[in-house]
């Protein structure tokens, strides 16, 4: 079986994480508890579409969902970030002839085949003889050939079909537009009211986005930078650094970039994130067959397996179970294609593929030893005292063969880690002393299905206790067993 169901929730028997998105195919309670027990781990609720009525109702649902399942969920509310556009047709849509000229200008009347408007002031300035603009997710191509205050004459590259608001892709040169719009401040403002555990942030250019979206957090929830912009490769570093987590969406990366060069940026970009010590998602088009069929492509069942080698902690599904026909079959498949793949006797060398060195730090040399007593010994789990979760991102970063049991008090800790590549995060009372965490650690084990009686497991923890950042204990114990007799509660 993919997952165990013990008497306190699911427990997965895979490392890496399902984001799923919902939407209309997925609104009901109902649903929502299917795809948790099929293998979601996380929802992403796309701020792009709907009112904050419906995410309201969205998000309580998954929180009635959570509670009855009794697992922590990770809610991600994804920013719909700035969106270019061309504006209307006059009769809706016009036909762009290969090699032809076309202009587009500030002009607010309606287009034909030959202009329409660009009804974003800022790119008149910056575009310039020579680059490209893309419309259409890169359906149709352009090429400016001449730049002025009021009109970019181009060359169709690639002609075709065009309508009414398509979108505009500018790869060429950093757009002087801020991540956050209007909107986007609004959607920030529900997602914190709502607890949202996870922020997508869009159209990342440069670490100002992500800081000025830090500011506007104000300390609630974690922020997930979203790599769709060939500008941000270039402060790739910085805005890890900046960023809680990061997620390569190859939507919009792939239609800014050649086609040829998604996948070696795509493992770039994981293993900078790994190091980092910070969750990575791999998202769009995974299993995108999957809106229409009941079956994916061996293409798509190799692009998810290979996000899995890579060693991504979470893999992501859109439209699939967003607006799909199939989206409890989306999930089972990505659920199906994860486990196959970590039972690979080659997975643990593929995800080692990449040197991971540890900081000069004690809980990196921990959780370093976690990792080397876990490949050394029959170790079930280890387990992870946190409150903040980092210890628990830290051990995570070395993927060590062994699962992790992450207990935290800390409910907002809890779901965020759902996220995290091996863990299984679970809230429980603050502990005092070492005698008090050895026993919870055992009897936590237990109820959670990490082993049983002559079972080893690995004890990570701080002293003081309650204090983030404080990791500097590590202690092996084996289960006897008999550890819940007398023992009701945690």
């Amino acid at each position: 079986m993919a997952r165990t169901d013990t008497k306190k929730g699911i427990r997965r028997r895979r490392k890496v994480k399902i984001l799923a998105t919902l939407g209309p195919a997925s609104s009901t309670k109902e649903t929502i508890a299917a795809l948790l027990r099929a293998g979601a781990d996380a929802f992403r609720v796309n701020m792009s579409h709907g009112e904050h009525e419906t995410h309201a109702r969205t998000i309580a649902l998954i929180r009635e969902v959570e509670k009855e399942v009794g697992r922590p969920v990770a809610i991600l509310c994804d920013l719909q970030g700035p969106k270019l556009r061309v504006g209307k047709f006059r009769d809706g849509s016009a036909f762009i002839r290969h090699g032809a000229h076309f202009t587009l200008d500030r002009n607010p009347e309606p287009g034909d085949d030959t202009r329409v408007e660009l009804p974003h002031p800022e790119l008149f300035g910056i575009l310039e003889k020579g680059q490209r603009l893309l419309i259409d997710d890169g359906k149709l191509r352009l090429k400016v050939i001449r730049a002025e205050p009021d009109a970019l004459l181009c060359s169709a590259e690639v002609g075709g079909p065009i309508s009414d608001r398509k979108g505009v892709n500018v790869p060429d040169t950093l757009v002087p537009v801020p991540a956050l719009t209007d909107k986007d401040r609004r959607d920030l403002a529900f997602a914190i009211q709502h607890q949202a555990d996870w922020i997508g942030l869009s159209f990342v250019q440069r670490p100002e986005d992500v800081a000025e979206a830090r500011r506007l957090l104000g300390g609630h929830g974690a922020l997930m930078a979203k790599i769709e912009k060939p500008s941000a490769i270039q402060s790739l570093d910085e805005i890890v650094e900046l960023s809680d987590g990061i997620m390569v969406a190859r939507g919009d990366l792939g239609v800014e970039l050649n086609p040829e060069e998604v996948p070696p940026l795509q493992k770039r970009i994981i293993e900078k994130v790994r190091l980092a010590g910070k969750p990575v998602v791999v998202a769009t088009q995974m299993l995108e067959s999957m809106i229409e069929r009941p079956t994916p492509t061996r293409a798509e069942v190799s692009d998810v397996a290979n996000a899995v080698y890579d060693g991504a902690d979470a893999v992501m599904l859109s439209a699939e179970t967003a607006a799909g026909q199939w989206p409890l079959e989306a999930v089972t498949i990505m659920d199906r294609i994860a486990v196959q793949v970590e039972a690979d006797l080659t997975y643990r060398e593929r995800i080692h593929l990449a040197e991971i060195p540890p900081d000069a730090t004690m809980a990196d040399a921990l959780s370093e030893a976690c990792a080397s007593i876990a490949d050394a010994l029959p170790i079930e789990a280890i387990i992870c005292f946190t409150l903040s979760g980092i210890s628990a991102r830290r051990v995570a970063r070395e993927r060590p063969s062994a699962p992790m049991l992450v207990l935290t008090s800390s409910v907002q800790s809890a779901r965020r880690l759902a996220l995290l590549w091996g863990a299984h995060p679970v809230t429980t009372k603050d502990i005092g002393s070492f005698e008090e965490m050895i026993a919870k650690g055992r009897r936590m084990a237990l109820r959670h299905g990490f082993g049983g009686a002559g079972s080893r497991l690995v004890i990570l923890a701080g002293v003081p206790f309650g204090v983030p950042g404080s990791t500097n204990l590590l202690h092996v114990i084996t289960l006897s067993g008999n550890e819940l007799k007398g023992h009701d509660g945690a």
